[in-house]
């Protein structure tokens, strides 16, 4: 009996004072076990090789140059969080079919090469980046495995029997969608990250407005696919890049994409 107290005693604090992230949600895991799990999804995909091509750095500088600049540009500005805790490795995975970024938990960030191919601008690139990066800073992904799990994740830990739990969590990990608002923070989050760079803060818009037109031609990426535009989050991106008076660069880095035809050579507009 005075060990169930005990228990519950414990499950009452752990709520009570528990980790919160961006938009004030709950999340009972540490930042330090989102860095944990991202590892594990990094391996996992690192390890599968018949569904993930990634990039070799040693073979592919110049893309990963202009990737990690634009990341390190990003975590510069002051305004991520986590951006000394987390280690904010990057990946590039081979597939010109999916325009599409992710970010693990943790700050493992993950870029298709069809996103690099389907961007118009610098700036497009660094708004997808700085959204997903949002994600891993605003810790969506654990905050959506303790709605999903609730209470059973909070006994797991406090009992330690969480081996093949974990296990588990990192599996669901690399399925996990994200909720609208989610989606939405990492808009905001975003914008927020960019005003403060040499990237256009609301650039991301002209991406998200061709996804929305020419999604038929190719595999939806999930943030859009999970959570269509009803028309609000383009006029919301435009909206706070003015609240926020971000500057508007006269000329921001290789707008035209020279850098990333020079590692893409069939790439064409």
């Amino acid at each position: 009996m005075k060990q169930n107290l005990a228990l519950y005693g414990l499950l009452l604090l752990m709520i009570s004072s528990g980790l919160i992230s961006c938009g004030n949600s709950f999340n009972v895991f540490s930042p330090d076990q989102d860095v944990a799990f991202g590892q594990s999804v990094r391996d996992e995909i690192l390890a599968n090789t018949f569904e993930y091509t990634v990039w070799n750095r040693e073979d592919y500088p110049e893309p990963y140059h202009v990737l990690d600049s634009i990341t390190q540009e990003i975590l510069n500005t002051g305004s991520v969080k986590y951006k000394d805790r987390f280690p904010w490795e990057l990946y590039i995975i081979e597939n010109d079919e999916i325009p599409n970024a992710f970010c693990a938990p943790g700050g493992y960030i993950f870029v298709y090469t069809g996103l690099m191919k389907y961007v118009h601008t610098v700036d497009e690139l660094a708004g997808v980046m700085a959204h997903e990066i949002a994600h891993a800073d605003c810790r969506h992904s654990t905050s959506q495995l303790t709605k999903q799990y609730g209470i059973s994740i909070i006994l797991q830990l406090i009992l330690g029997e969480n081996g093949a739990f974990i296990g588990d969590l990192t599996n669901s990990l690399i399925t996990l969608g994200y909720s609208r608002q989610n989606e939405k923070e990492a808009d905001s989050y975003g914008v927020t990250y960019l005003c403060n760079s040499g990237f256009e803060a609301d650039a991301s818009k002209r991406f998200f407005q061709r996804l929305s037109e020419e999604s038929g031609s190719f595999t939806m990426p999930t943030f859009l696919s999970t959570h269509p535009d009803d028309g609000s989050r383009v006029q919301n991106i435009e909206k706070q890049s003015l609240e926020m008076n971000c500057p508007r660069p006269s000329q921001t880095i290789e707008k035209d994409l020279r850098l990333i035809r020079l590692f893409l050579p069939d790439y064409s507009l």
